[in-house]
């Protein structure tokens, strides 16, 4: 009688100019390594530098058979850190006693709550137990990230543990892409449920310091501020700039100081704030976000730090490994802001080099830099009662999987 064998998993990287190549060596170098011809699952995160299409079908021609999910990013992950070029990665996996489920909800522009209630209600019809683990991939340029994610807890439940990231183009910020097998998708959110005989643990992190006082919103609608403490929402930034410096931000786009002076939103089952990226400034002083930030919310001006995005990280991989019960990490997903690799810069390694200190350095690991995260607030997992999945922005996710 055969013996059923953990879970398995490699990963692969392609680079090159041309996109088909580039998918299909990703995908071969991930299967090569994984020592198996039929993987189950293909998770491929790819540079928008790439033709999507061509690469789909390059990484679709090795393995016709495995499901696969992905999405387009702002910079790649893999075991040996972050790419410093533009590339496409594979993670492949073999695991008998995982099932895995993919699906899309589409026109996130037109009702992005919906688009997440309907990805997970596919996911779910199509799975025959409960679903144990649910990732999602969205698109958060058409529509407010934070209402797919109720939208995904509609189906799934209040306290249903999501992680997830939000696609990228590069730092563009024009249009991101999503795949589910052979095909690519965008203004969509894919899911992939997961059920089974399996270990999961998800550690959540950001890192960002409060600076100055904590003010209230005192007038806001869905994404953006009007009013802090009863002036305009811009005031706090001119007040820590100077009125000069602050100018900047109504001719240029707020996203590039929002790197490393976000907004941080207090809220319930987190010992961090909750992390909003500033998008816009208007000609009233009202600024647009990343997601919502409700009235009568406290909120403080943050500042990034490298040393503390590095401890941070590092404890984020320490909850998520605590989850496994013993068990080792099989293979480890990492769902990245942007925002950090923009604050590393050149030293955006460190960062990954933290998590693997804890996880260990030959883990096969996969992840991308997002426009937003998704995991549960203080990455409660352990109590699902208490898990309150939600948008992060900011942050650094890491998802990992045991037997």
């Amino acid at each position: 009688m055969e013996t059923i064998q953990g879970i398995k998993a490699s990963v692969g990287v392609g680079e090159g100019d041309d996109p088909y190549a580039v998918g299909a060596n990703a995908c071969q170098d991930a299967i090569n390594q994984l020592g198996e011809n039929r993987p189950d699952l293909l998770i491929v995160f790819s540079s928008v530098k790439y033709d999507q299409q061509k690469m789909l079908d390059g990484v679709h021609s090795v393995a016709k058979d495995a499901l696969i999910v992905g999405s387009s990013t702002s910079g790649e992950i893999t075991t040996m850190g972050p790419i410093k070029e533009h590339s496409v990665v594979v993670m492949a996996i073999k695991s008998p006693g995982i099932k895995y489920f993919a699906d899309v909800g589409e026109n996130i522009a037109a009702n992005p709550r919906l688009a997440g209630k309907v990805v997970a209600d596919k996911i779910k019809q199509k799975a025959s137990e409960t679903l144990k683990a649910f990732i999602m991939l969205p698109d958060v340029l058409v529509g407010n990230g934070a209402d797919i994610v109720r939208g995904v807890l509609d189906s799934l439940g209040a306290h249903f543990p999501v992680v997830g990231g939000a696609s990228g183009d590069d730092f563009v910020f024009k249009k991101t892409y999503q795949y589910v097998n052979d095909k690519v998708y965008s203004g969509s959110v894919v899911g992939l449920g997961l059920t089974g005989s399996f270990k999961m643990g998800i550690g959540v992190k950001h890192g960002w310091i409060p600076v100055g006082e904590p003010m209230t919103v005192t007038k806001s609608e869905g994404a953006i501020i009007h009013q802090i403490n009863n002036a305009p929402a811009v005031k706090i930034y001119e007040d820590y700039f100077g009125e000069e410096e602050a100018k900047i931000l109504h001719t240029e786009a707020l996203a590039k100081l929002a790197i490393t002076y976000p907004l941080g939103m207090k809220v319930a089952g987190s010992d961090e704030l909750l992390i909003r990226d500033p998008i816009t400034v208007d000609e009233k002083g009202s600024i647009t976000c990343a997601a919502e930030i409700p009235e009568g919310s406290e909120i403080r001006l943050m500042i990034g730090s490298r040393e503390e995005a590095v401890k941070v990280a590092k404890t984020a991989a320490t909850d998520a490994i605590s989850q496994l019960a013993g068990s080792p990490p099989k293979a480890v997903i990492v769902f990245n802001c942007i925002a950090r690799n923009k604050l590393f810069g050149d030293r955006s390694g460190d960062e990954i080099k933290a998590i693997q200190e804890v996880i260990g350095s030959k883990v096969p690991l996969i992840g991308f830099y997002t426009y937003g995260e998704q995991a549960p607030l203080g990455g409660q997992v352990k109590n699902i009662e208490q898990c309150n999945s939600a948008f992060h922005n900011e942050t650094v996710v890491i998802f990992v999987l045991g037997d």
